[in-house]
């Protein structure tokens, strides 16, 4: 049965700020750090201009090393042992308890490496630490028991929650929960009103097994924000297309059907003879803005950058080279984690 009285914010809605995890040359990124140290410079700033931003950092050294590369304001550091930095899908997720005067419950649902393919003890570890140095406002909820990435989940802030099925059911996660059992758990500990589950549309290159992040996001208005593929010679072809003609049939709770923006796919992008999951629908809607990522596709990022304004036309749309992130599998949306209004002290 649904919990009574909680409710997942949409993420255009106002936010208090916005968590980054720092690379460092024990993550991932030892690799091209200065790269993407760069490209984490760049993000920070642009989100600074609106709304603060929480660093975690390994240590203090790094707080010493990049803290006077960084905004005057706005920035709020911490210090937290961390493996990676996909704050997307080790941060909370903050549920609003709306019987109870707007307070939040924070959910510290358990990360596992995206079903157990890359360590993540540390990561799982840093809400815990940071609720205890007093980061956020609300109520601490040990979630431990269930395995649940931000990424994996989108919210309209009505009741809907949008998911895949081949990231929530996907194997060392949540087994042997099946279908029904896991759009329980979502029903009981989100709020939701009803779990609307996509087939389709897993991005080559994908480490989590299909993060509804990738392919399709929401966006006020009922509306759906979507990648589309037009080159029937792209593998992905025929499941995006599919994934077109599963968004075309889906309805409201009212009974209405969706605003449907298409965005591109970007021209394939490949490293070490890897396709990379790129995508334009990582995009991070934060207070007044939404930062978008490109890949050097002039042509595709401009009807990319031009679509997310169509969906957001009171925010200003930055840009942000993601080249460098999109290396290891991810994009914008992906490294970032939004707080709602009055969670993050």
């Amino acid at each position: 049965m649904r919990q009574m009285g909680r409710r997942l914010p949409a993420e255009w809605e106002p936010q208090s700020g916005v968590q980054l995890t720092w690379p460092h040359a024990d993550s991932d990124w030892k690799y091209c750090l200065d790269d993407i140290t760069q490209t984490f410079i760049c993000l920070t700033r642009a989100i600074a201009r609106f709304e603060p931003v929480l660093i975690v950092m390994p240590d203090e050294e790094h707080v010493s090393r990049f803290g006077g590369l960084l905004p005057d304001r706005n920035i709020v550091f911490a210090v937290c042992p961390s493996d990676d930095t996909w704050a997307r899908d080790h941060g909370f997720i903050c549920v609003e308890s709306v019987n109870d005067d707007g307070t939040f419950a924070l959910l510290d649902f358990h990360f596992n490496g995206w079903g157990e393919k890359f360590a993540a003890e540390r990561d799982n570890a840093i809400n815990a630490r940071l609720f205890s140095a007093g980061a956020f406002n609300g109520f601490y909820e040990n979630s431990g028991d269930f395995v649940l990435e931000g990424g994996s989940i989108e919210s309209d802030g009505k009741g809907t929650i949008f998911t895949t099925s081949g990231c929530l059911l996907a194997p060392h996660r949540n087994e042997p929960l099946g279908k029904l059992e896991i759009e329980r758990e979502l029903m009981n500990r989100l709020g939701a009103k009803r779990v609307v589950w996509l087939d389709h549309g897993s991005l080559i290159g994908d480490d989590t097994d299909g993060h509804i992040d990738t392919i399709v996001r929401l966006a006020p208005d009922d509306t759906l924000v979507y990648v589309g593929c037009d080159d029937a010679a792209d593998p992905q072809y025929k499941d995006f297309l599919a994934l077109e003609g599963q968004l075309q049939s889906l309805r409201t709770m009212e009974g209405e059907p969706y605003r449907l923006l298409r965005l591109p796919m970007p021209d394939a992008i490949v490293e070490d003879r890897e396709r990379l999951p790129a995508t334009y629908a990582n995009f991070l809607i934060i207070n007044g803005a939404v930062i978008c990522p490109t890949y050097g596709q002039q042509a595709k990022d401009r009807q990319a950058l031009d679509t997310i304004q169509i969906a957001f036309p009171d925010r200003e749309v930055i840009p942000i080279d993601a080249r460098t992130i999109i290396r290891q599998h991810g994009s914008v949306h992906c490294l970032t984690m939004q707080f709602p209004a009055g969670v993050l002290r």
